[in-house]
């Protein structure tokens, strides 16, 4: 039996990181929860400081497919290479290098432009196979 689950990041910036991988997997921002006008209504209900309100945020898929993801605000900082990253599946694994390739580079430089920075890109027999990137917080992930 499967269970339900979603992916949660720690960040300093739960908003922006939110808007970035908002805008990297084409998520949108988690509905109000069911009986609530609003998630500001959402938060004081559950006696939630003001202080803290910005402190987290959550996507999910538009489809109601893949698992949602969740932002909180921690105090410390990243400092070693993350276990677990996200793969974007840009190109298609099946598909020919010359079809494959272009989509993985248009998605490369749509993450650049939203804040994405490049750590490397690595070959497999001298042939491109995928580019490791890292988020505005510098959380890894590859587009593939």
């Amino acid at each position: 039996m499967t269970v339900v689950w979603a992916i949660t990041i720690d960040c300093a910036d739960a908003r922006r990181l939110a808007a970035f991988w908002r805008e990297a997997l084409g998520y949108v921002e988690s509905p109000v929860p069911e009986g609530f006008a609003s998630w500001e209504e959402w938060l004081i209900r559950w006696e939630v400081p003001r202080e803290e309100w910005g402190d987290g945020a959550s996507l999910v898929d538009p489809e109601g497919v893949r698992p949602s993801i969740s932002f909180l605000k921690v105090p410390e900082a990243k400092v070693v290479k993350n276990r677990v990253h996200i793969d974007i599946k840009a190109g298609g694994r099946d598909q020919p290098q010359e079809i494959r390739w272009p989509k993985v580079t248009a998605k490369v430089e749509s993450l650049l432009k939203a804040g994405a920075t490049i750590v490397r890109e690595d070959q497999v027999d001298g042939v491109p196979s995928h580019v490791v990137m890292a988020d505005p917080e510098g959380n890894e992930f590859c587009v593939v």
